[in-house]
């Protein structure tokens, strides 16, 4: 489960890397409930490991976060939203 929450947290990264090319801006209304389910994942995932476990799945929390506030912001400024 640790190895899915940080690959999940990767993936929203360059999914969210990839929304800012100005074509590409509509990837971003997939990649934000993409991200926001790794992090329901991550978190669920934080509460059952050991010590040890919680670097790579904090790395998914982290990941998936700021995909979906660089995400959320990158929708405001190109008008996606309104």
């Amino acid at each position: 489960m640790t190895s899915l929450a940080s690959i999940w947290g990767i993936l929203a990264l360059i999914g969210m890397v990839v929304g800012f090319f100005p074509c590409f801006g509509a990837l971003n209304w997939i990649n934000i409930p993409f991200a926001a389910i790794g992090l329901i994942v991550s978190l669920m995932a934080r509460q059952s490991s050991t010590e040890a476990q919680r670097g790579q799945i904090s790395t998914g929390v982290i990941g998936c976060s700021i995909a979906i506030l660089v995400g959320l912001f990158r929708l405001f400024i190109g008008g996606g939203v309104f």
